[in-house]
């Protein structure tokens, strides 16, 4: 199974970013969503589920749940936008953590739990790169990959 991870889009839907989201079996959207438009975009690739962002105020996104709370494939996910929020200690809960908001990609085991932010998908924040990210699946594991746009 392969989840197409994004965040922090800001309301810019970059082409380079659905090229490297299509052919995913579910697309996690972060927060920090921006238009309706977003959404409509990733939803016509894959099934998406998304949170709302610190700027989720308005359109759809500000309807979005907080933080999710998932399974695939065996494997609990804990998906919120700011890891620096994060108030329970996912070992021994949790395979991935998924968050955006710092717009720096991150793909780190801190034990048995993967950290994953895809980074920012949006409009360029300072020097960071723009950025996607993707999870292989399987029942034995998961492996992340952050995949750099060329902008």
């Amino acid at each position: 199974m392969q989840i197409g991870v994004i965040a922090d889009t800001h309301s810019k839907m970059r082409p380079e970013a659905l090229a490297v989201l299509k052919g995913s079996d579910l697309i996690l959207h972060a927060g920090d969503v921006g238009r309706d438009e977003v959404l409509e975009a990733l939803e016509a690739i894959a099934p998406l589920v998304a949170i709302r962002g610190n700027i989720d105020k308005t359109g759809r996104a500000a309807s979005l749940p907080d933080v999710q709370d998932l399974e695939f494939l065996g494997h609990a996910f804990y998906m919120l936008h700011d890891v620096k929020t994060l108030d329970i200690d996912p070992q021994g809960l949790y395979r991935v953590v998924v968050a955006g908001h710092s717009h720096k990609p991150r793909n780190e085991w801190i034990g048995d739990v993967l950290y994953f932010n895809p980074g920012g998908a949006g409009p360029r924040r300072f020097t960071l790169p723009i950025t996607v990210g993707r999870l292989q699946m399987s029942e034995d594991g998961v492996v992340g990959e952050i995949v750099e746009l060329p902008v």
